[in-house]
């Protein structure tokens, strides 16, 4: 079943974290299957200032009994009076192969852009063993170890930053369903670099959805993402989003 596709309705939220959690975006299915989905939103407000927001959403996973891909195009622009609040874009695209009943081999790239935190590429590849950690249905558990290459060049407000590193990439994933109302999904990521260790970034995504219906469930959503090292000392270490909304799922 496709799960938790289209987002009705949007509460609030916080300064957006950096790193793409794609454990929330993996369909399960039995059988070989294309699900996906795309949104994309344009808003003009004109009030004491002038607002201008434009977001576009779009995933396609593809899955078989041995494979499984997986593509993320995010791109979210919010201005106030010609100022950027929020100017990022994301595109990650992940291909899983089965080993074993219990591992998986992983293989990403990923592309992005965030002006607030003047990154204007950050460019990833990476692969590593996927291990399912258990076989309860209503309690699942994951462990990804991933070595990464980056290449982050800084945008044009910071002269002469262009970097390019070995990261690992750690992760724990579990989805848990203690009833048929209440679902808990979280992973979180460790990111150093091999070279200097103090040179690192940590990153949390956790939802907690309640179903309402058969198809209908409230969900909240709370991202936390810090880097050791930003591109700048005016970049906060630490940045989070929080987001509460009703989603529909088919």
């Amino acid at each position: 079943m496709l799960r938790y596709l289209l987002i009705l309705l949007f509460v609030a939220s916080f300064s957006n974290a950096q790193v793409i959690n794609v454990e929330t975006l993996r369909k399960p299915s039995d059988s070989s299957k294309w699900t996906g989905s795309v949104s994309f939103d344009v808003s003009l407000i004109k009030n004491r200032n002038d607002i201008f927001r434009i977001a576009n959403k779009a995933h396609v996973q593809y899955k078989d009994t041995l494979n499984l891909w997986l593509f993320v195009n995010d791109i979210n622009l919010q201005k106030i009076e010609g100022n950027s609040l929020v100017n990022r874009g994301t595109q990650h695209l992940r291909y899983n192969r089965r080993v074993t009943q219990r591992v998986k081999w992983e293989a990403f790239v990923q592309a992005q852009y965030d002006a607030i935190s003047d990154i204007n590429l950050r460019a990833l590849v990476g692969t590593g063993p996927r291990i399912k950690l258990s076989e309860n249905e209503n309690y699942k558990f994951y462990l990804g170890t991933l070595i990464m290459y980056e290449y982050e060049k800084a945008s044009e407000d910071v002269m002469n930053r262009l970097q390019e590193d070995i990261r690992g990439s750690a992760y724990l994933s579990f989805s848990l369903y203690p009833t048929e109302t209440l679902s808990i999904i979280s992973t979180s990521y460790y990111q150093p670099r091999v070279d200097q260790f103090k040179d690192y970034r940590l990153s949390s995504n956790t939802s907690v959805l309640f179903k309402i219906l058969d198809d209908l469930a409230f969900k909240t959503t709370f991202n936390y993402f810090f880097d050791a090292v930003p591109v700048t000392s005016e970049i906060p270490k630490t940045q989070y989003e929080l987001t509460n909304g009703l989603l529909y799922s088919f």
